[in-house]
Parts: structure tokens; sequence; C-alpha cells
């Protein structure tokens, strides 16, 4: 057993998140088979019922021990052994994150944020990306890390900033937020004036935080940075109802925008249904864990048509569309699961299924 082995994970962002490619083991030279190497806990879906396919090689360069692997989600609770040594996200002394080095990272009027900066001398536009439930915090990473998103845009158009503020969750876990909006009722009801919304303080994209960050964007547009005429909005789940919230903070300030799987209650459907005059495309699958969520996006939609909106979108995907991006709604999986795994219908958005990107940027705020 080598005690002072240095553990190196490298990573990438997949369709699922953060996934672990290889480990480098620093100072680790003795011989090893890929039989030796036991994989706990590793697994490609969201549900965790498929394994990876273990290790594809182990090579010895230069005192150190490569093992490469069918790639495996980071952020789980696997456990890998080798050689005496036990390989987890606790024991591991660095990770590397393909591409997270093109985002700079800064704290700004309290507003926490990462951002791609295009090489370019004239204005240029900006996605705003808004993650979901799962990345709040202040680690200013999991924005980046936890699902895809952000990365993804940068890679896709480099010619853009890309700005993936985290949201705040001021000690709250998820789970504890979720609680506190269930204590007073159902936290999906739709009910007008109902105490589910996100104050000023709570966990997630509350509107005095979205605020600052519309500010933040106002004064990259005032230093000649960003295109004024082309600032677009994304994000998922917690951060698609955060687009509907966004938007109703800054109308004026954005050229389209693309709420996926937004949550809805008694705060986001009556901004939806009350929209304002920006390009938006709805995205989210045939079926997901909130079970109201299509006929209250529907009904606001219809509403919104039926008042003379004709640039509002409303997409829902097929399990067939989905199992082309291995969100399968496997006989394996509870009803529950292949709910939970239906969330991740931002994954085609961001693949550009429907051309749901290029209808963002195709758009240019008129003045």
């Amino acid at each position: 057993m080598n005690t002072n082995a240095k553990i190196i994970a490298q990573t990438y962002i997949g369709d699922f998140g953060q996934m672990m490619e290889s480990v480098r083991i620093e100072g680790l030279t003795q011989k090893i088979n890929r039989e030796d190497i036991v994989l706990h806990d590793c697994y490609v879906d969201f549900c965790n019922t498929i394994p990876c396919k273990g290790v594809l090689s182990v090579k010895i360069n230069e005192g150190d021990t490569l093992i490469t692997f069918d790639p495996f989600l980071f952020l789980r609770d696997f456990s890998i052994e080798v050689a005496g040594l036990t390989i987890n996200r606790n024991t591991i002394d660095k990770t590397s994150i393909k591409n997270e080095e093109l985002f700079g990272s800064y704290t700004e009027d309290d507003v926490v944020y990462r951002m791609y900066e295009p090489k370019a001398h004239s204005p240029r536009p900006l996605i705003l990306f808004l993650h979901g439930g799962g990345e709040c915090g202040t680690d200013n990473l999991m924005q980046l890390t936890g699902t895809l998103g952000a990365i993804k845009l940068a890679e896709r158009f480099p010619d853009m900033f890309v700005l993936a503020p985290q949201a705040p969750d001021y000690g709250i876990t998820m789970q504890e937020m979720f609680a506190k909006i269930k204590a007073h009722g159902d936290p999906f009801r739709v009910s007008i004036g109902a105490d589910t919304d996100i104050g000023t303080g709570d966990r997630g994209w509350n509107r005095d935080y979205v605020g600052r960050v519309c500010d933040l964007i106002r004064k990259f547009i005032a230093e000649g940075k960003v295109d004024a005429e082309r600032v677009y909005v994304i994000g998922m789940s917690m951060g698609g109802a955060g687009v509907i919230t966004t938007v109703s903070v800054a109308p004026d300030l954005f050229a389209a925008a693309i709420p996926i799987c937004p949550s809805m209650n008694g705060d986001s459907y009556p901004l939806l249904a009350n929209w304002p005059s920006v390009p938006v495309y709805i995205a989210s699958a045939y079926i997901d864990h909130q079970a109201c969520r299509h006929a209250y996006i529907l009904r606001a939609c219809n509403k919104l048509w039926a008042e003379g909106q004709k640039d509002v979108n409303f997409t829902l995907f097929t399990a067939e569309e989905l199992e082309k991006y291995n969100i399968v709604a496997s006989p394996n999986l509870t009803e529950a699961q292949i709910r939970g795994n239906n969330h991740n219908s931002w994954v085609l958005v961001l693949h550009n299924e429907y051309g749901i990107l290029d209808w963002m940027i195709s758009h240019q705020k008129k003045n």
C-alpha cells in the first residue's frame, strides 16, 4: 500500500453532469492488472441503475499509473479499490474538469458567478445560464459541474459571453427549502398569491438576487463588452422558473428566453400567464416529476396565443426522442424514477433538438 500516493481525477461535463474518465496515481508504479481494480457504485445513468463497463486500460508512465474508465458519474458515492488504495471523492487530491478553465471566477455585489469571455474587440452577445435546484451555494463551481449547461454553451457558442451565476442557498439544503414550502401546502399548487414563492433571503433564484444579476449584465453592456440587443437567458427546473422570474424582473433586457421544465406554482404560473413580449421557447419531457407542470404551461401559452403573442413556443419531447439520449423509461425503473429521469429534458435542448438554441440566438431585441 502506497500511503504517499497523490490521486488526480480527470473529468468532463457529459449529458448527465460531471463524468469521471480517468485517474492518475502519482508515485504508484507497481504492476496492476485490470481485473485487480474493483469498482463500486460507478453508474452512467441518472437513476443509478446502469453500471459503467469498468476499466478500459492501465498504463504506467514516468512513475505514475493512469487508469482509464468507461466514464461514470462523478457526483455520486462511487468507490474504487486499487493497490490497497480506496479512491472516492473524499480521497481524491485534485480534480481536473475539461474546459472549466475557460470560465473566470468572480464575486460582485454578493453575486457569485463564473463567466466565459470570447476573444473579441466589439460587443458580443451574452447567454445567461440559470442552473437547477441542486447546484445552489457559494462554491462557484457546482453551477458548471452539476448538469450539462454552461460549459456546453461556451463550447457551442465560443463567440458569445456565457454568464453562469450561482443561486444562493443561505445555508439551507434543497430538502429543507422544499419542506419549508411544503409546510404551506402543495409546493406545486397554482393558487394565485399562495405562499409558495421564493422570496428575498430564500434559497434559489429569488427576485432580489436575479435583479442584481441583471444589473451585472447592464454593467457589461455599459462597458461595451455585451451587445445590448442580443442578451439571452436559458435555465432548467428551478432555473427554468428562474428564467420566468428573471424576465419578469427585467423584460427590457432579453432578446429571447428558454425555460426548460420550469416549476409551475403560485409564483411562476401567473408570471408566465402574464408574460411580456419577449420571445420564449418552453420545453419539457412528455411526462415529468411535477404532474401538473404541462397542463399549467399549456394553459398559460393558450392565454398568450389568444392575446396575440406569436413567438411563444412549447415543445414536449416524446419517449422515443428522450431515448436517443439514454433517458430511458426502462421497465426496471419505478414510475417515480422514470419521472425523475425524464426531468433531464434539458439534455435535448442543449443538443439543439428542434433547433431550439438556433431559435434563441436568431433573435435580436427590437428597440
